[in-house]
Order: structure tokens, then sequence, then C-alpha cells
């Protein structure tokens, strides 16, 4: 056995990826990149934003802020390794790269699974009891929250990724991904990880179900005051953004929940990884536009921000 973990230490892995040397692989990494530039410029233009215009200076978007922070670390802990394995030609990747994908990959999954459920109770609080909003939305709760996510997804992350970097791999070194996560690489391991992956499941419980289950709550409470609102335009408006902030939460979680909260054995080859562009590609990419360039104050502020850069 500690032949086998000494192996472990010391061997690549070789990361499959999403792309083969044909044709359309080289449109569909084009679209990609293309898809990875938009995430980190759009979700550093909302975070600039959120600094430097007052008006935004509120809990909302200082969650947000957090959010696009999670986002642009998130994208970027996998897309350049896959652009420079696409490149280069080269689908190795050492132990210590796989071991530090999978802390930081885990750590801002469950970091943004958290900040998406305060977010939510922020908007449940902001329409549904406005004249607590400043008591309950304080500076030390909004700290708290983001504070809160960080720490909870950084702590849950380095139990995950020790626990699971310690099993043995034995034969194939393959994985079937294009990034190292856990449930891709326990396939490869010659032991059994039954006992791993109910702890897994318990996790999933805390960081994925608790999560969807108060932000469904959330957005129905949300829903239920909006109809009950006199004027027709502020319903459509709530309506609007309630649904788009759901399909979000939807291509977030859905797959999230069914490639993290199946037993080994459920897993078909190639399947989790295409499910994984979801919420590691995609979502990046959508939030600054579900969450904020939809909303009138951010188009306010960014038209400040361009006629002061004009003006200089």
């Amino acid at each position: 056995m500690m032949g086998h973990e000494n192996h472990s230490f010391t061997s690549d892995f070789i990361l499959l990826g999403l792309f083969s040397s044909s044709q359309s692989s080289l449109v569909f990494f084009s679209f990609i990149f293309i898809i990875f530039i938009m995430a980190v410029t759009e979700n550093t233009v909302m975070i600039l934003l959120i600094l430097r215009d007052s008006r935004l200076h509120t809990p909302m978007y200082f969650l947000l802020s957090h959010l696009s922070f999670m986002d642009i670390l998130h994208i970027s802990n996998i897309v350049p390794k896959m652009v420079t394995d696409f490149l280069s030609g080269s689908r190795t990747i050492s132990f210590a790269g796989c071991g530090f994908q999978i802390f930081l990959s885990l750590t801002l999954l469950g970091g943004e699974c958290l900040l998406l459920a305060a977010m939510s109770y922020d908007r449940y609080v902001a329409i549904c009891h406005p004249l607590h909003y400043p008591i309950l939305m304080n500076d030390y709760v909004r700290v708290l929250m983001a504070g809160g996510s960080w720490l909870v997804g950084t702590v849950n992350s380095i139990v995950h990724t020790a626990y699971a970097l310690h099993f043995p791999f034995c034969g194939s070194r393959a994985i079937d991904h294009f990034f190292c996560e856990v449930p891709a690489m326990l396939k490869l391991s010659c032991v059994d990880t039954t006992l791993y992956e109910r702890e897994a499941y318990v996790s999933g419980i805390i960081f994925l179900f608790i999560p969807v289950s108060l932000i469904f709550v959330s957005y129905v409470q949300i829903l239920l005051t909006v109809f009950q609102m006199k004027s027709s335009e502020a319903q459509k408006k709530s309506f609007s953004t309630c649904s788009f902030h759901m399909i979000v939460v939807t291509m977030y979680y859905g797959p999230f929940i069914f490639t993290y909260m199946r037993p080994k054995s459920y897993h078909t080859l190639g399947q989790d990884k295409y499910l994984a562009i979801f919420y590691t590609i995609l979502t990046p990419t959508l939030n600054p536009i579900i969450y904020s360039f939809r909303n009138k104050d951010v188009l306010e502020a960014m038209k400040n921000m361009l006629k002061c850069n004009c003006l200089h």
C-alpha cells in the first residue's frame, strides 16, 4: 500500500479534456476561450463599478462583488490550463497541480453556494421587510455572510482535498475531465471509497440542498409579496428578476447536485465533464449579466465611469 501512495505523490495525471484534434474542436475551443475573456472582463468591470460608485455601496452589491471575485478565480483556475494544454498538445498535470485545482475549485464552489443563498436572503429582506432592511442587513451581517462563505468553503475544501488525494491511484492515471474534479478522480482509485462518498453526500446536503431550499423559499416569499402590490409594473419587474435568478440558480446547482450527490457507480464516462461546463464556465459569464447589468443603478454607474474616462 505504501508503494501505491508513493506512486500517487510522484506521478502526473493526464487530463483527457473536452477537445480532440478534429476541426470541430477548434471551434469549441474558440468558443470556450471567448467565454473566458467575457467572464473575466464582465466580473472585473462589476467589481470596479461597485468600488467606484457610492450608490452601489449597499449590502446587495457588496455580496455581488464577492460573487464576481469568486467567478474570476474559478474560471481562471480551469480555462487557462485547458488553453495551454490545447495549444501545446500536452495534457499532463502534476499531483500538486491537481491538488491545487481541487482545493481552489471546491473552495469557490462551496463558497458560491453559500453566497447565492445569502444574496437571496438579502433580496427577501429588501422586498418583504423593507423597513427592517437597514437593521437585518447591517455592515456586520453582510461581512459575516461574505466572510462566512469564504471561510466555510475553504475549511470544507481542505478536508475534501486532503481526503481525496490520500487514496492510492492504480493503473491508468488518465482523468476523463477537463480539470481535476473529485468524482472523476475517485474512478481511478483502486480502494473502496464508499465511506468518503457518504461524507461527500453529507457535505452536499450542507452546501447544496440547504442553500437551494433557502433560495427557493426566499423567492416564493418574494413573489407572494410582489403579487400583493398594486402596481402591475412592479409585479412584472420583480417576476422577471426572480425568473432570471432562478434560471441561473438551476443552471448552477442542478448539474452540481447531479455530479456530487450520486454514488461513484452511477457516474458514466465523460458525462460529468459536460455537466461541469455549466457551473465552472457558463455561470461565471451569466452571473454579472443576470444579477447586475440588467439593473438601472449599475447601468447608470457604468455611464458615469465611461464619462469620467472620456473627460480624462
